[in-house]
């Protein structure tokens, strides 16, 4: 008995299985997001050196061990006082924008034909949306290079079809990004709207159509609310890697097209200035957080009122 009530104490100090469950991914956080962030964010309080590293240490120990912390704000506002960084930032919003409206028009129509086709289809045409992820993505976006060359596929097509008489100028534009982006990303805006369409219950829309709806004023007044939630999570996973994109406007944009990411990436790698490149990642980092919770906040203040 005394043995019994021993092993019942220690099953009690000791974590029980769905703790490890929990523990695994904040651990996964804590590995590859906080403490690279926490290093990033370090180097942003830094000043530039002719080292190797490029950064003056922030935290030093000095003769009398006394920790000193030198943090150097300049970085940020040198980053709030050029227009470069203030037109890369307007214009990475802008482009991903853009790019999010576009994968919300091709998507949703996409995941609505997927959750109402039948269900020997279905599975079929899921594993077509998702089949672009078994190949690298920097193979995808340099197979539009081919595509959208002067001599490619889709220049060859409308001087066959009489509609141009030369080949047009596809490449090193901001319709090449465009293109790029929502190839790129639109699956990540099909999956959580597929989701969300296929729990929709079919009786609410016959129920409205029975009510004498027309077939757009049920998809406007009952599809589109319900699925709101699969419009909001689709928006944020398409919107919030394409501001940071880097590969897309290198390979497929112009000069002018200025991004965040290539800005950072030369900062980093052109400039060897660590310190202003990792104050870009953490402005950028900042302001999308501040936009994620402005958006949660609207959409918690609009199911308040609805209800």
């Amino acid at each position: 008995m005394h043995g019994l009530l021993s092993n019942r104490r220690l099953q009690r100090l000791l974590p029980s299985g769905s703790w490890y469950v929990i523990a695994a991914p904040y651990l996964w956080l804590l590995l590859f997001f906080l403490i690279p962030f926490l290093i990033v964010l370090k180097i942003s309080f830094a000043n530039i050196v002719l080292a190797m590293p490029p950064v003056e240490p922030v935290f030093v120990w000095t003769q009398d061990q006394i920790l000193q912390i030198r943090l150097h704000f300049s970085n940020f506002a040198f980053v709030f006082g050029d227009d470069l960084y203030i037109e890369a930032f307007l214009n990475s919003i802008k482009v991903a924008g853009i790019s999010t409206l576009l994968a919300l028009l091709l998507g949703y129509p996409m995941a609505y034909g997927i959750a109402r086709a039948p269900n020997g289809w279905r599975n079929v045409l899921f594993l077509l949306v998702v089949l672009p992820f078994f190949t690298s993505f920097l193979l995808r976006v340099y197979a539009w290079l081919g595509l959208l060359g002067r001599n490619g596929p889709i220049n060859g097509v409308l001087m066959h079809l009489g509609l141009i008489h030369e080949p047009l100028q596809l490449l090193q534009t901001d319709f090449a990004v465009y293109i790029g982006m929502v190839y790129s990303y639109l699956p990540f805006m099909i999956l959580p709207l597929y989701s969300a369409i296929e729990k929709l219950d079919l009786n609410l829309l016959e129920a409205a159509a029975d009510l004498g709806c027309r077939p757009a004023r049920v998809f406007m007044k009952v599809t589109l609310p319900l699925t709101k939630q699969g419009i909001f999570a689709g928006c944020l996973l398409v919107f919030i890697p394409a501001v940071g994109e880097y590969v897309i406007p290198a390979l497929l944009g112009g000069p002018d097209t200025l991004m965040i990411g290539r800005v950072v990436w030369d900062e980093f790698f052109g400039n060897r200035d660590w310190p202003v490149a990792s104050a870009l990642a953490i402005v950028l980092l900042v302001l999308l957080s501040g936009l994620v919770l402005l958006l949660q906040r609207v959409q918690a203040r609009g199911e308040a009122i609805h209800e």
